[in-house]
């Protein structure tokens, strides 16, 4: 049974959002975990139902082909609106296909080569060769990915923001890589900002942020925060 707490923010009345962490790789997980999010939709149905995704769908783990497969195909399941935020990961990817020695360089240091693998490519074949193994709606899908959404007084973006700045006025760069001094910041950001791209061994609630990663890949558990009026629950996968 699903078990809230106190949320430090809110959704508006018949709102209800699920939010899952950095996925890297973890296909299977991924598909059982949306299983599960269908399930508490039908048990507890609700006006307006979003499900969204972190970033960094791909890297590390060894099935980064199956969640672009499974995310390009259906983002979320029959009810819920699907909103597919972008990672340091993806942008990775995306640079490495663009050629640059270390932009290439980067991204296969960063779990790129687990990727390749993945859909049976050599990491010596550069980006030309890359790009023809890579089906067109995986790349499609990766493209349109956005940087940020907001849901009644949360934030939702893969790293952080930078304290002190507006939400407006954040930069990419820091939305989807940022650290320090996010993370360790007491300020208030003009909203709760919820994300993941730093591990840890079980979700951080904070007063100013909701932190999702929890490390799937290397065997921590898959993480979805489910949000509603002021509370907050979790389903694992």
């Amino acid at each position: 049974m699903l078990c809230f707490d106190p949320a430090p923010a809110s959704l508006p009345p018949g709102e209800r959002l699920y939010a899952i962490g950095d996925l890297h790789g973890c296909a299977g997980r991924l598909a059982a975990l949306h299983a599960r999010i269908a399930e508490d939709l039908e048990a507890r149905p609700v006006a307006r139902a979003t499900l969204l995704h972190l970033g960094d769908y791909i890297d590390k783990g060894d099935d980064s082909a199956g969640v672009l497969a499974f995310l390009a195909r259906a983002a979320a399941p029959p009810g819920l609106q699907a909103v597919c935020l972008t990672g340091n990961h993806e942008a990775a990817l995306l640079a490495a296909l663009e050629g640059a020695p270390g932009d290439v360089a980067d991204w296969l240091w960063c779990g790129g080569r687990a990727t390749l693998a993945s859909y049976g490519l050599d990491p010596a074949a550069g980006p030309a060769g890359w790009a023809g193994g890579i089906p067109a709606a995986h790349l499609d899908f990766l493209r349109g990915l956005r940087r940020s959404h907001r849901a009644g007084s949360y934030f939702f973006v893969h790293a952080g923001v930078r304290p002190g700045v507006a939400l407006d006025d954040q930069a990419p760069e820091d939305l989807i890589r940022i650290r320090q001094p996010f993370l360790s910041s007491e300020a208030r950001h003009g909203a709760v900002v919820v994300h993941g791209h730093t591990a840890r061994a079980e979700p951080e609630v904070r007063h100013n942020r909701i932190n999702l990663d929890t490390a799937a890949w290397s065997g921590g558990p898959l993480t979805c925060g489910v949000f509603e009026a002021d509370r907050l629950g979790f389903l694992f996968g």
